[in-house]
């Protein structure tokens, strides 16, 4: 796999533009935030995204990071 230099991720605003949160799809007891490193990953989550957005009545922002700052390592 190459070095994640990038995310994408699916957020949705909750009580206003300055509130907002990941977006996700629970399965059973799990939950999975709608995100990926990757297009082909986003594109395979992307009716995923449109379900919530219509089930919820919210719209769903994909957005793009790309500042990688590494805070820990845990061995």
């Amino acid at each position: 796999m190459p070095k994640i230099t990038e995310m994408f991720a699916f957020i949705a605003e909750d009580k206003g533009p300055e509130d907002e949160g990941m977006v996700g799809m629970s399965f059973g007891d799990w939950m999975m935030p709608l995100v990926g490193a990757d297009m082909a990953r986003i594109n395979s989550l992307r009716p995923h995204a449109l379900a919530i957005a219509k089930k919820t009545g919210k719209k769903v922002k994909l957005v793009h990071f790309t500042n990688r700052e590494e805070l820990e390592e845990i061995a």
